[in-house]
């Protein structure tokens, strides 16, 4: 093996890009693109990484399939790590295919995994779940293990469960150390920081308090008591569980109804706080009526809704027939009308307009909408124009994923 690549290797291993850039900084052969498209990636030079890595594909063609599959697979990852969530799922799946079927088994699971974050970062928790428990981790690598129980970490938190989160934050801390990698390090790092901070708010009986992870599995596993989740927009109580997403108007009474309890909300709250309107009329009296009603016939497993005077009042039904029920709402640490957009944002990576629409599952012209609001209230930012514009939160969070490539010396 050329000596050079080998020293440039080993110093990104090391954690020494600019030492490894030195060395392969004027190479134009296959393996000395691709070094330096890996040392540029890790500076977040990330469209010039990309470019450098495809030339490098190119130049290895297919008397080389197995050094081309390898830079292909660093590309989607970059990919990846840059929002761009166009077409990663279908490169990822074949960078896996490929590697395999050449004999690479521990890049292959590398591509697997980062599909199952793929999924993980389009809110898919079930199917990253199943991609997850597919991934064979006999054969690992040091380095490999960390990544994989990292992306359980962020699976856990998003389920909740704090006990599994801090079980495979504890084997992704041990894998870690062995790889000795400081970007890995670095992730299992800023993991620890998620898992410490506030992850919900809790409103019961008109006091507001601020949920870490284990406070949240425990409010979400409590088998007494009804639970609106503003969150996912579920009303349940135990392990029934009544979805009101796409159904507005009725999950904004419910919430109201419920941040109320046990009290009663009036005619003239609802009006306001639902509908908008400030002064009602015999119409939207009626318009109360009607969504009331079907509330009524939605929830009524879990509770039922009580007319009073002035308004009116949730009676949630006892799980255990001892006539005692608390009415619990759970709400995002921060809320606002663009709180999923802020939530992707909060990661710490550059996002095209595209890739978010692509993660939330809505048009593009909403998500830019949404992006012009945040930044005229001094809560995003942008840069580069037109393809290349890319937003960020104004005061980024704590917690940003650093980019995982494969193993230097697996791309010589």
């Amino acid at each position: 093996m050329d000596p050079v690549l080998l020293a440039a290797a080993h110093a990104l291993d090391a954690g020494d890009v600019l030492a490894a850039l030195q060395r392969v900084a004027l190479r134009e052969d296959a393996p000395g693109l691709a070094l330096r498209g890996v040392a540029l990636a890790r500076l977040g030079k990330r469209e010039r990484a990309r470019e450098l890595l495809l030339r490098a594909a190119r130049v290895f063609g297919s008397a080389a399939p197995l050094g081309r599959a390898r830079c292909l697979l660093a590309d989607a990852e970059i990919a990846l790590a840059s929002r761009d969530l166009r077409g990663v799922d279908a490169a990822l799946a074949r960078a896996a295919r490929e590697l395999r079927a050449l004999g690479d088994p521990l890049n292959a699971l590398h591509a697997d995994c980062l599909a199952a974050r793929g999924l993980l970062l389009r809110g898919r928790s079930s199917d990253a779940e199943r991609a997850l428990q597919a991934l064979d981790m006999r054969h690992a690598s040091a380095a490999l293990r960390a990544e994989i129980k990292l992306a359980w970490v962020e699976l856990h938190v998003r389920v909740p469960n704090a006990r599994a989160a801090r079980a495979a934050l504890s084997a992704a801390e041990r894998a870690a150390r062995r790889a000795g990698i400081p970007a890995i390090v670095q992730e299992v790092e800023a993991a620890r920081a998620v898992l410490s901070a506030p992850a919900a708010r809790l409103i019961r009986a008109g006091t507001e308090q601020l949920l870490g992870l284990s406070q949240l599995s425990a409010v979400q596993r409590a088998a007494r008591g009804l639970l609106i989740d503003a969150r996912k927009s579920i009303v349940c109580c135990g392990q029934v569980r009544i979805s009101l997403a796409g159904r507005a108007v009725l999950f904004g009474l419910a919430r109201a109804l419920a941040e109320a309890w046990p009290g009663e909300a009036t005619r003239k709250a609802l009006l306001a706080r639902v509908f908008a309107v400030t002064r009602g009329n015999d119409s939207h009296r009626a318009r109360l009526r009607v969504e009331i009603a079907r509330l009524r016939r939605v929830l009524r497993p879990l509770l039922t809704i009580v007319a009073t005077p002035a308004g009116f009042r949730l009676d949630p039904a006892p799980s255990d027939g001892d006539g005692s029920a608390e009415v619990s709402v759970l709400l995002p640490v921060s809320e606002s009308e663009h709180t999923h957009v802020l939530a992707l944002l909060s990661d710490g990576e550059a996002w095209s307009s595209s890739a978010l629409a692509v993660a939330l599952g809505v048009n593009q012209r909403t998500v830019q909408r949404s992006l012009l609001a945040l930044a005229a209230a001094g809560r995003a930012r942008a840069t580069g124009r037109a393809r290349a514009k890319r937003w960020f939160l104004a005061q980024p969070g704590e917690f940003s994923t650093p980019l995982l490539l494969p193993s230097s010396l697996h791309l010589l």
